[in-house]
């Protein structure tokens, strides 16, 4: 009998999920608590499929600029100074993490490439239009010790297999010549790419439901349970509650996690770290010309950016430690703001739609993939700042868990049928 596959949360990493999982040939339901798929963190973040971006954040110099940005209210990296155990633990498994930087961001580099190649296949297959541009992700740096420290970075991405090249500041011109400002110097990623997330996720979940995939939206999780048989999931809808039952259970909540694997006896140490993003409407034909066609990542200000389709123009960035908190800051939104009419003067920013997401991240910076202490339980999430670049690889990963475990089920039963006759 084909294996029942619980599937909680419908952001990009649980569509991919549900996604491979039926591919598998399992029966699939995807529980998300919104009306659509890809509403909280996969809905506006900085749109780039970036494998340049694989450098993990567990290297000293991040803990020394936290530090110094900590009273900043408008600095990239900024942490609520109030001690909970929850972000002392995370604190403390990060800094120890320190010592796999190297290894963690060649391994983070190999996985974003195998990736995309996944994410392009799914969408000229499923015939998913989602703003995709294919014109590569500049990196560019305004000194010599940002500029030498993504060398190093760069010899690291060669070791997982991801090729970019140096460029002058003459270049970062040429590249992308509506880029305003003198910089030190840059590195060009040709094979990286951006989009629209939220199109993609919501498109990926629309295949899904051709494919035979049941999504329960507006179902909000209230608990989860499982024996190493079967999996119990208690939902509420329309104010109705209602107890469902599978075979087995993939959690993909983000940063509800964390509640739920304690649940089903699992310890899963994802902090929300959150992001902040602003979506620039493009009205006319100057902002549009005064826009970039390439991706950008400014080292100093540690924000990106993507050109989604003719008139909208995406920057996002920035991490802030303060638990589950999706307040949308002023003093937060307003250095985006300002970063766009410092760097592109000809774009108009009368009309810009500000968003927050939390990451989930854990403390090593590599998602959490495979099984739990039960043997039906699986995790595919914890992808941090990363979660759309990796979801392809991440979700044919899952699925193999899921199909080893199948396959020894099958066994058990046929094993015990045997001694029956």
């Amino acid at each position: 009998m084909k294996k029942h596959m619980v599937v909680i949360g419908g952001g990009i990493t649980g569509v991919t999920s549900a996604y491979t999982l039926i591919q598998q040939g399992f029966d699939v339901t995807l529980i998300e608590k919104n009306r659509y798929p890809g509403m909280e963190t996969s809905y506006a973040n900085g749109g780039q499929l970036s494998a340049s971006n694989a450098e993990v954040w567990t290297h000293p110099s991040t803990i020394i600029k936290g530090l110094k940005w900590m009273l900043k209210s408008d600095a990239p990296l900024l942490m609520n100074p109030t001690p909970t155990w929850h972000k002392l633990s995370w604190m403390a498994e990060f800094m120890t993490a320190m010592t796999k930087y190297k290894d963690n961001t060649i391994a983070t580099a190999k996985l974003a490439i195998e990736s995309r190649e996944h994410h392009f296949a799914w969408a000229k297959a499923e015939g998913i239009e989602f703003d995709h541009k294919r014109e590569g992700i500049l990196h560019f740096y305004r000194d010599k010790k940002g500029f030498d420290h993504a060398g190093q970075v760069s010899k690291l991405l060669a070791q997982g297999g991801l090729p970019r090249r140096a460029v002058t500041p003459e270049e970062i011109k040429v590249i992308e010549p509506t880029l305003q400002g003198n910089y030190y110097g840059g590195y060009f990623t040709e094979s990286d790419s951006t989009g629209d997330i939220h199109k993609f996720t919501y498109g990926l979940a629309k295949a899904c439901e051709r494919l035979g995939v049941k999504i329960l939206n507006e179902h909000e999780v209230l608990s989860v349970a499982a024996n190493g048989q079967s999996a119990f999931v208690q939902v509420k809808h329309a104010g109705e509650t209602d107890s469902l039952t599978f075979d087995g259970i993939v959690i993909c909540a983000g940063v509800h996690g964390r509640r739920l694997a304690a649940q089903l006896g699992d310890r899963l140490n994802i902090y929300p770290v959150k992001g902040y993003s602003i979506t620039v409407n493009l009205p006319d034909g100057a902002s549009q010309a005064a826009a970039p066609q390439v991706s950008l990542l400014d080292d100093e200000t540690k924000l990106v950016t993507s050109r989604l389709g003719v008139d909208r123009f995406r920057v996002a960035g920035t991490a802030e430690f303060n638990g589950i908190n999706l307040d949308i800051r002023a003093d937060r939104i307003q250095p985006l703001i300002q970063w766009v009419n410092q760097c592109f003067p000809g774009i108009d920013t009368r009309k810009v739609i500000p968003w927050a997401g939390l990451r989930p991240m854990m403390p090593n910076m590599l998602p959490r993939v495979g099984v739990g202490k039960k043997a039906n339980v699986f995790y595919n999430t914890g992808h941090g700042h990363l979660g759309w670049t990796l979801s392809a690889i991440t979700a044919h990963q899952l699925a193999g868990h899921v199909m080893a475990w199948s396959q020894e089920q099958s066994g058990i039963s046929e094993l015990a049928l045997a001694h029956q006759e």
